[in-house]
């Protein structure tokens, strides 16, 4: 419905929105300092203006959503939404969920210049680090934020997944760069993962085999505090991102001790931006897993004097069919309090699916429940 205003400078139009949206909207414009009219209207016409596909919205359960356009604007969003063979509902989610994504949110935004860093870490194998660290990492640039993942597993699971070619046996690599020996720039082996939803902010540094060979170089490589290896590689990418996410090895080598040093909380750092994601299985070797990981960070935080902050757990792969064990487990994580569960992720198809398609989860099912939670850990640790 569009009702004319009296000075005839703009329109009350009256559509829906799904509630997700709207609120999400609201919270960015009040941010901003922008109006939600002014808002709705340049995101109509950058959506307009695109010639992209983007990919569509959940628009199921939308409610009543009202604001002002210049006169004529609400005619043409229907024109090109029908143009376009989507209803004029998806059309405005869209141009909406567009502004969102160039105008991000400014908590976002390094005041120190310093990217937060989460470092995604167990050293139990099996318990869906790398689905855990590419999630809360799409998550992160879906907002607005500009993010490098950086597959620190030699097995490459997630350079795989994202449909990323590794980095070849004997060429310039991560490991190199961390002992010292890099052929050339490590920016010029960073990845841009291609999917429009992320407009080009999540990039990936591969895996390259030679990890297998990391902690040995690291012992044996005539270099001044070994545990930094991995802040003097990535330090000079870090002024080109807002956040940068480790995806680590299943050790408890000096690769991870690296790890654990370069999720540190660095001098002007605000609390609670970086440090560690652990996840974690409702089962009780993962358990004694998280025992043997936590005396590590707790070893390295007496041993060199460090702020290193548990960001919270991830119970992942949860099935409360699998009875007693799983359900009296994930009470038991939840009692630990400190570090908190942030989330209990199920075990859902959609994650298995995106990995056979070599997508990232939040582009191949954007709507779906495993979708949501890697929204929500990202909301909460950044």
């Amino acid at each position: 419905m569009v009702t004319p205003s009296p000075s005839g400078d703009r329109e009350k139009v009256v559509s829906k929105l799904p509630s997700w949206l709207r609120q999400d909207l609201k919270v960015r414009a009040a941010e901003l300092s922008v109006d939600i009219q002014d808002a709705v209207s340049e995101g109509i016409s950058a959506w307009r203006a695109a010639d992209d596909d983007y990919s569509p919205i959940d628009t199921a359960g939308s409610a009543s959503f009202s604001t002002w356009l210049p006169p004529g604007q609400w005619e043409e969003l229907k024109d090109t939404s029908t143009a376009r063979g989507i209803p004029f509902v998806q059309g405005l989610a869209q141009s909406v969920q567009l502004w969102m994504s160039t105008h991000p949110s400014p908590k976002h935004r390094p005041v120190t210049g310093i990217p937060q860093r989460k470092v995604v870490i167990n050293q139990k194998g099996g318990v869906g680090k790398t689905a855990i660290a590419a999630g809360i990492a799409e998550a992160m640039a879906e907002d607005g934020m500009r993010v490098l993942l950086v597959d620190y597993d030699p097995q490459g699971h997630l350079t795989d997944q994202l449909g990323i070619e590794q980095l070849p046996p004997g060429t310039d690599s991560l490991v190199l760069h961390m002992c010292g020996e890099g052929k050339g720039s490590l920016r010029d082996l960073v990845a841009t993962i291609e999917e429009q939803r992320f407009e080009k902010r999540l990039h990936l540094l591969p895996a390259c085999p030679d990890g297998f060979l990391l902690d040995a170089k690291i012992a044996v490589a005539r270099m001044r505090n070994k545990e930094a290896a991995l802040e003097r590689a990535l330090q000079p990418l870090e002024k080109d991102f807002d956040a940068i996410v480790i995806d680590c090895p299943p050790s408890l080598g000096m690769a991870t001790d690296a790890a654990i040093y370069y999720g540190r909380r660095r001098q002007g750092e605000a609390n609670a931006l970086s440090g560690m994601v652990i996840p974690v299985l409702a089962e009780d070797t993962s358990a004694t897993a998280y025992s043997m990981l936590a005396e590590q960070i707790e070893s390295l935080r007496e041993d060199l004097g460090l702020e290193i902050e548990y960001l919270g757990l991830v119970v992942n792969l949860y099935d409360s069919r699998r009875g007693y064990v799983a359900t009296s487990s994930l009470q038991e994580w939840r009692n630990i309090g400190d570090p908190r569960v942030l989330a209990v992720v199920g075990d859902l198809k959609e994650q298995r699916e995106a990995v056979r398609m070599r997508r990232p989860l939040l582009a191949y099912a954007p709507h779906s429940d495993q979708a949501e939670l890697m929204r929500q850990i990202a909301r909460e640790i950044s």
